[in-house]
């Protein structure tokens, strides 16, 4: 989700969702160690439960990040061994790191010791074209004896060489049972099930078995679906409108505005708001339209409600 679920976006998320945990998107060890520490690890106080995805391979560096990171105030800390693309790969972290088990053994047990936040991890079923579950095995089993007890699992395999990172979240099949076998045989363990999970329907059935449920981009191309998510946790909340959702986010967005931020960044998150509504369409044209974005102003978000709303009746 690098790109997507920045603070803006969180904080956009939270609105419709008061328990659900959110989180970052992946940000390098090296962001951390040599660029803008302060800026990546800036978040809002409102978006709590929060949990910090982190990417990379060097214990020593991770160790580092984890102290920053829990001092920064974040509930999670969670290491990608997921992610497949090859600039990724190329430095030595994400889905490639399930081929070595024992390294990120190390990484967790050195984040471990640098820090009193839970130390997560988010992985792919297997590698390549080998459906066996032996790596799997292997790979959890390790990272678990290293003090990991939550595994975010997406249930496709990634394909190292020859696809993209998006059709990677399409070509290699999803395979749930997979997933249910391995919580099966580590019952001890928090497995949370990921990967093309669309519906609230969906969610209530892994439940059945699985420990949890993480939503990526369906999160961002339909944020309205998290409006429920509270209430299938068994924490519901009072019942509010996507209208209340944008009242609640006027003062944040001065707020940033005055800071120098863009009313873009601030709502590129929101264009899916009124996804499958009257007059969606039309809001997101209004609010993605390049030239009313100049302005750098909430009238744009006026302007986009007012031409949704107008189409509407």
């Amino acid at each position: 989700m690098i790109d997507w679920t920045d603070r803006h976006c969180r904080r956009f998320h939270r609105a419709i969702s008061q328990h659900t945990w959110l989180y970052t998107e992946m940000i390098t060890t090296g962001a951390l160690v040599y660029g803008d520490r302060n800026r990546f690890l800036a978040f809002n106080e409102e978006e709590h439960p929060v949990a910090f995805q982190i990417g990379g391979s060097d214990p020593e560096h991770l160790a580092a990040c984890a102290k920053w990171i829990e001092q920064a105030g974040y509930d999670e800390l969670n290491l990608n061994v997921g992610c497949p693309s090859e600039r990724v790969q190329k430095g030595s972290f994400g889905a490639c790191l399930m081929a070595e088990p024992d390294l990120v053994a190390d990484c967790v047990k050195a984040m471990r010791d640098a820090c009193s936040i839970d130390v997560t991890v988010k992985h792919r079923i297997g590698l390549d074209y080998d459906e066996s579950e032996t790596m799997l095995y292997e790979f959890v089993g390790k990272v678990s004896e290293a003090g990991c007890n939550t595994f975010i699992v997406h249930a496709r395999n990634a394909v190292l060489k020859g696809l993209s990172p998006k059709e990677n979240r399409d070509i290699p099949p999803l395979r749930y049972e997979v997933v249910k076998r391995l919580k099966q045989h580590f019952p001890h363990l928090q497995i949370i099930l990921n990967g093309g999970i669309t519906t609230v329907d969906a969610i209530k059935s892994h439940l059945d078995w699985a420990d949890g449920c993480m939503i990526g981009r369906e999160a961002y191309s339909n944020p309205w679906l998290l409006a429920q998510f509270d209430e299938v946790i068994g924490q519901p909340t009072d019942t509010r409108t996507r209208f209340n959702v944008i009242d609640e986010l006027r003062a944040y967005a001065d707020q940033e505005l005055r800071k120098g931020e863009s009313i873009r960044n601030i709502t590129k998150s929101w264009l899916g708001l009124f996804h499958g509504q009257p007059g969606g369409r039309l809001y997101r044209q209004v609010l993605s339209d390049s030239t009313l974005l100049k302005a750098n102003n909430w009238q744009v978000v006026e302007d986009a409600l007012a031409k949704m709303l107008k189409h509407a009746a």
